[in-house]
Parts: structure tokens; sequence; C-alpha cells
């Protein structure tokens, strides 16, 4: 009887202690997301169901393939985070870690297939265009002839567009060519420029939208295409062994094709709109020490708007006038092997804002006035400008004794070989304004008349010349190679 009490009083003690508390599940988690697919380089959310007794005290994250956002707020029965996937397709992945309040651990793992980088459609395009046709940045064109918008008709190119070159010499040498009467509307952006280049370049129309103008070539790569030719009905001053004659044949296209013509008697002709544009790696030989500029204007009217233009790497000059009204204002000359600035039968205009830098073998200007008994009396002018000579260049400007090619208001930096010729042409030209960071004239400005050239002002304290701040959305400028100069 009295162990029977024992027991029961035992008993009866263990019973006001209660049950032993049951312990907590452990965390249950899965991901809510199947199927996950993204393009390389593009983020995609990636969400997890999670199921906790004791409510979560951490989550973790780790990923493959990509980066992984950490895991932010952990209170409720979901968690989201991004997953941005790397430059190379194939399979990601995602594994969350959560751990609960008394420290019970539980994973689970998304897989997500990393898809390429879209490719860019390529549009080939030959011969003429004999209908309005617009170009735009959701393809990129590729000339494969010498391609020709004909009298009437207009082609439009559209911001951030990319056209490229095929390689080719001679008859085969690829151009775009717009003949007298047609129109070329090329209005890029600062944002979104339109890149002309080789097809070796792997420029892509992706990263102009990214803000990316740098080519894939090296910025000294030339002759790999031809450029881009502007002819029109403004007046010109050329000759022939029957003397004066008001239209001739561009350089660059075969007498062959009518297309070719330029001139007339139009001064105010209008060849379309051209606004930020970069002409890059052209200058293909077609013949005999004859090739094509990275932008020729032949007879082109004032009636034309050009703007913001760059080229880069062109075998012969960079930009070429041959006659004609038409003016540019923001222009950028990097890399060319014969001249930068060419002006040749009574081009009657102004280019304003713009910068010159290393011409290979060439001079910055090349300076040559009528090539007939015509001439309208009026000059031409070069203002507001940067020159930086670099160790090839031939002529720091190269007047011709019959032009009248004023140049003002122009920094010349740089300056280690060539120099002035025949300064100021045939007299009736008013350069003034100019600065140079060199301490006196030397070899390099001799002859050039006394009051007209500043000397040892520095590049950072010079008062005349472009920003290069203009030139951001340019290959020089985007490349950090306009600042490595000091500018």
């Amino acid at each position: 009887m009295l162990a029977l009490a024992l027991v029961l009083v035992v008993s009866s003690c263990g019973d006001d202690d209660g049950p032993e508390p049951t312990p907590c599940a452990v965390p249950v988690i899965s991901s809510n997301s199947s199927n996950l697919s993204v393009t390389a380089g593009e983020s995609v959310d990636v969400t997890f169901n999670v199921t906790s007794e004791c409510g979560l005290a951490s989550a973790t994250v780790e990923a493959t393939g990509g980066t992984v956002s950490q895991a932010g707020d952990t209170s409720g029965s979901s968690i989201t985070v991004t997953f941005t996937a790397g430059s190379t397709a194939g399979a990601g992945s995602v594994t969350m870690t959560v751990t609960d309040t008394e420290g019970q651990t539980a994973n689970a793992t998304a897989v997500i297939t990393v898809t390429e980088v879209p490719s860019t459609p390529t549009v080939e395009v030959r011969g003429e265009i004999t209908e309005d046709v617009t170009w735009t940045a959701d393809n990129i064109y590729i000339l494969d002839s010498r391609v020709t918008v004909v009298d009437g008709v207009t082609l439009t190119i559209a911001p951030g567009t990319v056209i490229k070159g095929n390689e080719g010499q001679g008859a085969a040498a690829t151009a775009l060519l717009i003949a007298r009467g047609g129109k070329l509307m090329a209005e890029g952006t600062a944002e979104l420029p339109i890149i002309f280049t080789s097809i070796a370049d792997e420029i892509d129309p992706s990263d102009i939208a990214a803000g990316n103008y740098v080519g894939t070539l090296e910025p000294t790569a030339a002759g790999r295409w031809g450029g881009i030719i502007i002819l029109g009905k403004s007046r010109i001053s050329a000759s022939n062994d029957n003397g004066d004659v008001t239209e001739v044949q561009i350089e660059g296209i075969p007498a062959s094709d009518p297309n070719g013509l330029y001139g007339g008697d139009d001064d105010t002709d209008n060849s379309g709109t051209i606004s930020y544009i970069s002409i890059r790696h052209g200058g293909t030989n077609i013949g005999a020490g004859n090739e094509i500029n990275g932008l020729t204007l032949g007879g082109v009217g004032s009636g034309t708007t050009i703007s913001n233009v760059e080229v880069v790497a062109n075998a012969d000059d960079g930009i070429e006038f041959f006659g004609g009204t038409v003016s540019i204002d923001g222009a950028l000359i990097w890399n060319s092997f014969d001249d930068s600035m060419d002006t040749d039968q009574d081009w009657v205009g102004t280019v304003s804002n713009y910068i010159i830098v290393t011409p290979n073998t060439g001079s910055a200007f090349e300076l040559d006035g009528p090539e007939g008994t015509f001439t309208r009396g009026e000059h031409n002018v070069f203002n507001n400008g940067v020159v930086y000579g670099g160790p090839d260049i031939d002529h720091i400007i190269d007047w011709d004794d019959n032009t009248n090619t004023s140049i003002t208001n122009t920094y010349f930096f740089g300056i280690t070989a060539g120099n002035v010729e025949t300064f100021g042409g045939d007299g009736e030209g008013e350069s003034t304004g100019w600065e140079t960071d060199l301490t006196e004239a030397g070899t390099f400005f001799e002859g050039v008349t006394d009051g007209v050239l500043t000397y040892d002002i520095a590049v950072g304290a010079k008062t005349v010349g472009p920003s290069a701040a203009d030139f951001a959305w340019t290959w020089a400028g985007n490349s950090g190679a306009l600042a490595e100069l000091g500018l």
C-alpha cells in the first residue's frame, strides 16, 4: 500500500509539470518560378515560397551564371530576388537558404536558362534607290555596292542606325551616293548618332542605344570601304580643255555613271539634312591614286543643312568641298590619311566649331580656289576651331595662291611637324584670332602676318575653339581620346 501511494504521488507531481513542448517543423521552401529564361546581360525576378512555423531568422542567396540581389524582407510567405545574367549563354541558377528561429535550415534552387543576345538583322542594299525609303535602328544596313539615291528620291535614316560598307576596291568599291536632286535625311542625335562604318566593325545599334559609340577596329584602320558622296546643283568653278564648264563628274565615280555629275545654277539647292553622323574607316582605293573622301560635297547648295559630323580613319580627305555654298556647324576629323579639310572650285561657305586631330601625311587644311574663270568674289571661312598636329602632318595649312579662304579663331597645339604654306592665299581673306601653345613661330608659323597669332597659350587657357563636351557623341570623345589631349 505504501509503495502504491508513492507511485501515485510521483505521478501527480509529473502531471503538474505539463506535457513536453512539440518542436517546430523544419522550414519548407520551394520556387514558384519555373521555366525561367533571360537574355544574357538582362535581369529576371525569382520568387521563393516559404513555410516556417517558428518564423525566419535569415535568408541568403547564391547564384551561378550571373549575380543575384541579397534577400530582402523575410517576414512574409514569399521572398523575391533579382537575377542578372552574365554575358555568356547557358544555364544559370539561384539557390536560397532559409534559417528559422530555432536554427533549422532548408534550401531550394531555381534553374534559369540564359539565352544569347539576339543579333540585329541585316539588310543588304545594292544599286539604285528609286523610291523613298527609311532605314531604322532595328536593322544593320550593308552597302554591298555603290548605292545611289537618284534624282527625286529621299533616303531617311533614323537615329541610332548603323550602316556598314562591304570591303572592295575599284569597280567593287562600296559607297553611298546622293545624286543631284536626291536627298539624304540622316538626322541622328547626341544620344543616338548614326554610324557609317566597315563591315569588319562589330559595332551594333544596341551599343549606340547603350551610349557606347566606340568601334571595334583601331581608329587608324583606313580604306575599308568608300564613304558618303553628296552632289548638288549649286555653282562651281571648273574647266576642261575647252574652257569653263558648269558641271563635272565627281572624283570616285566612273564617268559612265551620270549620277556622278554635280554643279548647276541653283546656289540654294537642298540635298537634305545631316546631323550627328560618324563616318569611319572609309576611303577605299578605286583606281591609281584615286580614293573616296569620308564626306564629299560636290556643288551642294546652301539649302542643305549639315551639322555635327565626325570622320575617323579615312584613307583620303576627311571632308572635301567642290564648289557649292553649303556650310557645316560642328565637325571632327581624326586620323585622316590625306587632308582633313579640303576646298576646291570656289566653294563659298563656312565651317564653324571644328576639331582636327592628327592628320597622317596630309595637311590639316588644303585650300584651293577656283579652277575656271568663274568666281563669286566671296570667301569661305573656317571659324572657331582646334587643330592638334601630331608628328605626321604635312602642312598645318596649305593655301593655294588663288584661294580667298579665311581661318579665324583657331587654336593650334601638338605642333611638332609641318608649317603654314603661302599664308593667306590670294590675300583677300581675313585670317585672325589664332592661338598656340608654342612660345615662338619657329618654322611652323613662319610667314604668318604679325598680330594674327598669340603664343604661349596652354590648352587649358585657350579662348577660341569649341568645347570637347560638344563632341561627347563622337568616337573620339566617347573613347577619351580628346581628353587625353587635354581637351
